[in-house]
């Protein structure tokens, strides 16, 4: 239920709000390449900045007052005057509309437009406007015009890109071609269907400069099969593309954009798009003219330092990047997590807001210009937060927990309630025996007790319970600690205890089997070193390295390894690698003869690397096919951007083209991924892929080809038309997925920060049970495998990287057989 509130000011800079209300940025599930992100709770809001619902983006969202002329106020900057556009994220958990407003600079330019329910306060969908903006600072205000109130806030995408002009297909000139609305997604009131002959097209006779000069057209376009429909784009009569591929892009509601730049001259043009197959066109929804596009990225910035570092914040500083436009934001990052935006100007020195008191933060900095291009990573710098010192009092004990319904995966247990002077906001069930988090329930306050229903079947647990508070004390642990059993286990895919297959090893990234099974190849990260070892554990040989690898001081280095279905040793010897290099990340080939590794031959470059966000699974999928998993190289546009090879699912041939069949014509398979670290396939041949998410979520997804996966607008589950929604999540504390493997009906997941073995019962296309094994016995895990042949997996420590508590070679691989 909304409350009323006081008034919580803040100040926001972005490029643009819209006013003409169009399509919403996810239609067809691409966004604008360029969007920049501002979190609402960073700008003004007539109400309070809350987190009490899941979904949101950042720290918080804006909560409108329930009444009429409750306001969030934009400040705006435009590099000039022209069209900009915005695309506000909200929800409303009720039946009722809650409309508002939109005006900038004092002039109302949207009434009343409707925010009606997204189901839950849980639920967030977009809504997009184009509006005129003046040269310099704009107000952009949305106003409730109800006593309802306007919807919950999260974020504001904004285009920053220059200044535009939309055109429409449907006002232009047809030749051989009709007005339709039979799809969803397009903007305006239709799109132009060209007629399948080659001649049909679309003329624009009204595109104005103000001078002569460069410009870029942007043409927004659904092509439904899996046929190339290139046309002829002519400017004033002259060929700009004599045959502009115009590729598949999944299914006629689903929309994309290809850019080229073009010299106009000073008044009005002419732009005319023509057919030149039998094939005719695809459907052609608007054209774009603004500026031309960026494609030069800011340099990265220079060394952090920290100062004036408190419980909950801190100042960064360090020397600023360059740009041959002008840097507009500073992301800071914690390790692969981002944290914090800063615009600029008034750029470093920067204060960061809203840490947690006693936290280590490894820091990195990322300057962002106003095309949405990202730099390089500065250096790293390691700051710690302090205890909050207006609350350095613990919570009490909580009581010693019962435990009733013990079944083979679940319990319940219920203690005593602790408290504390400002309130518990969390209890911790931890293992006695390594203090690691088995469960944990949060609330304000949260109840005391938990069903929890991730045990192993057939365990013996010890566990105490510790409650926490809002400033991070914890209390004491309950005792005496309670002891119970789970009942026997059953179903053929339950994780024995394991036992050491092989040690000495220095970050275990990635192990394939051979065709035969009877041996494997394992990569290490950060060595660049290939080992051969037998089924059996035995024979552990290095049998060469990958050359051209880099490390990026993060996440980046040798990673996925895949043998070619049909290798044998003599007329097959190809084995596939994904790596870091000196310009990104790669796939390369190389000859592996049964004993030693040689040549080398990259079939895939252009994926964007950095220090983390590198994706790097490799497989090969039933349909002989390589499915090359990448990272968003923590510039999170790239996900969405269908032209770009980074947080995409790629699949490929052997020679790194564009496998048959896939659904955009082009090497993407699925787009919309943050970080993916597995991939699996079921005993339908149903692809799987565990992900990486920012602060809130990591994911398992059930992928098909040509969805859309939601990153960045989307992290974890949400209700925004044409993004999938994964199957499972998990807090990054209890997972940060990796590795992936299937075996027996359920999925096994690897969890590096969360330091355990998922197992994930699958019913068909869905999850029936989760439990989770080993919690905190191994420390990080990376990879996991099926045993050929075999009702055993193997799994990898990766304790021996820069998070993990040991040091080169201390990191082994493991077997557990499945009862």
């Amino acid at each position: 239920m909304k409350r009323g509130r006081s008034l919580v000011l803040f100040g926001l800079t972005a490029l643009a709000a819209g006013l003409t209300q169009a399509a919403p940025a996810t239609a067809g599930g691409v966004s604008p390449a360029a969007a920049t992100r501002y979190e609402a709770e960073s700008g003004t809001c007539q109400g309070t900045i809350d987190a009490n619902h899941t979904g949101f983006s950042g720290t918080g969202f804006c909560n409108l007052t329930n009444a009429t002329g409750s306001f969030a106020e934009l400040t705006v900057n435009a590099a000039g005057a022209g069209n900009a556009t915005v695309a506000i994220r909200y929800a409303n958990g009720t039946t009722t509309d809650r409309p508002m407003d939109l005006a900038v600079n004092g002039t109302t330019h949207a009434t009343a437009v409707s925010y009606a329910s997204t189901g839950t306060w849980d639920d967030w969908q977009s809504r997009t406007f184009t509006v005129p903006v003046n040269a310099g600072t704009n107000l952009v205000r949305f106003t409730s015009t109800t006593a309802n109130g306007g919807p919950n806030i999260d974020f504001i995408d904004v285009d920053s890109a220059a200044a535009f002009t939309d055109l429409q297909a449907e006002d232009a000139t047809i030749t051989q071609g009709v007005v339709e609305s039979n799809h969803t997604g397009f903007t305006g009131t239709g799109f132009v269907n060209y007629d399948n002959v080659t001649g049909s097209a679309v003329e624009f006779a009204n595109v104005s400069a103000a001078a002569a000069g460069p410009a870029s057209l942007t043409f927004r376009f659904a092509n439904g099969t899996t046929t190339d429909r290139p046309m002829r784009i002519t400017v004033n009569g002259t060929d700009i593309a004599a045959a502009q591929s115009f590729p598949g892009t999944g299914n006629w509601d689903t929309w994309q954009e290809i850019a080229l730049n073009a010299t106009l001259r000073a008044g009005t043009n002419t732009v005319r798009t023509t057919a030149t197959t039998a094939n005719g066109g695809p459907n052609l929804d608007r054209l774009r003219v603004g500026a031309p596009a960026d494609t030069i990225r800011p340099t990265a910035p220079g060394q952090p330092s920290c100062s004036d570092v408190g419980f909950d914040a801190l100042t960064l500083d360090f020397p600023g990047s360059t740009d041959n436009v002008g840097v507009v934001a500073y992301d800071v990052f914690n390790l692969g997590q981002k944290i914090f935006e800063a615009p600029n100007p008034p750029g470093p020195p920067v204060r960061v807001t809203g840490l947690s008191p006693n936290t280590r933060y490894q820091i990195s900095v990322f300057a962002r210009d106003a095309a949405g291009l990202e730099s390089d990573t500065s250096p790293e710098v390691v700051c710690t937060t302090t205890a909050d010192p207006g609350d350095p009092t613990p919570p009490t004990t909580p009581g010693a927990p019962t435990v009733t319904n013990v079944g083979q995966t679940s319990a319940t247990l219920t203690w005593a309630a602790s408290t504390d002077n400002r309130g518990v906001v969390r209890y911790d069930i931890r293992l006695e025996s390594n203090n690691s988090v088995l469960d944990s329930v949060t609330g304000n306050p949260p109840p005391a007790t938990r069903n929890t229903t991730v045990l192993a079947c057939g365990t013996t647990y010890t566990i105490h319970i510790v409650a926490k508070d809002a400033a991070g004390n914890t209390s004491a642990k309950s005792t005496p600690p309670v002891t119970f059993s789970t009942a026997a286990c059953g179903g053929g895919n339950n994780p024995g205890t394991p036992a050491a297959v092989s040690t000495g090893w220095s970050i275990p990234w990635d192990l394939s089997w051979s065709p035969d099974g009877t041996f494997a190849l394992v990569t290490e990260r950060d060595t660049f070193q290939v080992f051969k070892i037998n089924k059996n554990g035995s024979g552990k040989t290095m049998v060469g390295t990958v050359p051209n690898s880099q490390t990026t001081d993060g996440e980046g280095g040798l990673m996925g390894v895949a043998f070619s279905l049909t290798w044998n040793g003599t007329s097959d010897q190809d084995v596939f690698f994904m790596h870091t290099s000196s310009e990104g990340n790669r796939v390369a080939k190389m000859t592996f003869n049964g004993t030693a590794l040689s040549g080398y031959t990259s079939i895939l470059t252009g994926i964007r690397k950095s220090r983390f966000h590198n994706g790097g699974r490799i497989r090969f999928g039933p349909d002989g096919f390589l499915y090359v998993a990448t990272g968003d190289s923590q510039q999170s546009n790239l996900a969405q951007d269908p032209n770009s090879l980074n947080g995409k699912i790629l699949r490929i041939t052997k020679t790194g083209a564009a496998a048959s069949g896939n659904p955009f014509g082009t090497r993407v398979w699925t787009l919309g991924h943050r970080n993916i670290q597995g991939l699996a396939w079921d005993a339908q041949n149903r692809l799987w892929e565990s992900e990486l998410g920012n602060s809130a979520f990591d994911e398992l997804n059930l992928i098909v080809a040509g969805r859309n996966y939601g990153w960045p607008t989307c992290e974890g589950t949400c209700n925004v038309s044409g993004m999938t929604n994964p199957k499972r999540t998990w807090t990054p504390a209890e997972a940060s997925p990796s590795g992936l493997a299937f075996a027996n009906g359920a999925l096994f997941m690897a969890a590096l920060r969360g330091q355990r073995l998922w197992r994930i019962v699958l019913n068909g296309e869905n999850v029936s049970s989760v439990t989770q094994h080993f919690n905190g016995t191994f420390g990080r895990l990376r990879l996991v495998v099926k045993v050929p042949g075999e009702n055993a997996i193997w799994f990898g420590t990766t304790n021996a990287d820069n998070n993990g508590s040991g040091g080169p070679g201390s990191d082994r691989i493991l077997r557990s057989n499945l009862t």
